[in-house]
């Protein structure tokens, strides 16, 4: 199985030699790069083609303007050619066996997507914590990722993304969530209790960003397309709003799936889904 590793590029060449060399160093030896830069205003494209030059597994192109992250996320699978996909952002990087456990999901099971365990780390990307809130879902249509449970390292198939409505190129952010739910409509997903991807926490990364209340309301924006998307008119007894309003109205909706009673219902399904 060839795999694509796809990376989106804005200003953040400085980081790249990392996530560079995580990629070169991989266990698993069939793979691409392909890099789409969307419209740089410092010197990535350089630091990036100095790095990778020669080397025909790294294929780059360019935004001739800045597009966003949905755009230019969208743009890197018109240019992937592996049967497995999977985001990595050129400020992070990868642990060695990612590619080699991630394939090994698809080789041993049924599924249309993995994900992994991911590891905090300081702008220097040195580990410094897990996100432990990674877990094992339980894939329904009722199954929003609030709270997070899905994250990085996440791999898809290109023959079950051809089956969606692809990624939505107006989004700014939340584009990772829209994409996992979008795929996990589709089929099974595997989880590998294993940390296998490095987030880079630094001062201009998208979660540290004054931004983040924008992400907030894109997120709450595809959760609400996603209901519409299923057919889903009401959630725990409320109605779904017909038209979108505010964050706060659509995590309100969902708020239920953080308490108690919902979490122990849903670890009984599981460990049933499990052993049935």
């Amino acid at each position: 199985m060839k795999f694509s590793i796809l990376i989106a590029n804005y200003n953040n060449g400085r980081f790249f030699t990392d996530c560079y060399h995580s990629i070169i160093s991989q266990t698993y030896t069939d793979w691409e790069v392909i890099i789409v830069d969307d419209g740089s205003s410092d010197n990535s494209l350089e630091i990036i083609g100095n790095l990778t030059r020669g080397d025909k597994r790294f294929k780059i192109f360019t935004n001739q303007e800045n597009r966003g992250c949905g755009y230019t996320k969208r743009k890197t699978l018109e240019f992937a050619s592996g049967e497995i996909w999977g985001f990595l952002d050129p400020d992070d990087a990868l642990e060695e066996n990612a590619l080699e456990l991630s394939v090994k999901q698809y080789h041993e099971n049924n599924i249309v997507a993995t994900y992994s365990k991911i590891t905090f780390c300081d702008p220097k990307l040195k580990p410094v914590s897990d996100f432990k809130k990674i877990q094992p879902i339980l894939n329904d249509q009722y199954f929003f990722n609030l709270p997070t449970q899905i994250h990085h390292f996440f791999t898809f198939r290109k023959e079950v993304y051809d089956k969606t409505v692809g990624i939505n190129h107006d989004l700014k952010s939340a584009v990772d969530q829209d994409l996992y739910l979008k795929i996990l409509e589709q089929g099974d997903v595997s989880f590998i209790p294993v940390n296998l991807y490095l987030y880079r926490r630094h001062a201009k990364g998208i979660s540290q960003h004054s931004s983040k209340m924008k992400a907030k309301n894109n997120f709450a924006q595809v959760i609400w397309v996603t209901f519409k998307r299923r057919g889903i008119t009401e959630i725990n007894g409320r109605k779904i709003p017909e038209t979108y309003h505010n964050a706060q109205e659509i995590f309100d909706l969902l708020n239920y799936q953080n308490e108690i009673p919902f979490r122990l219902i849903k670890k009984l399904k599981m460990f049933f889904q499990k052993f049935s």
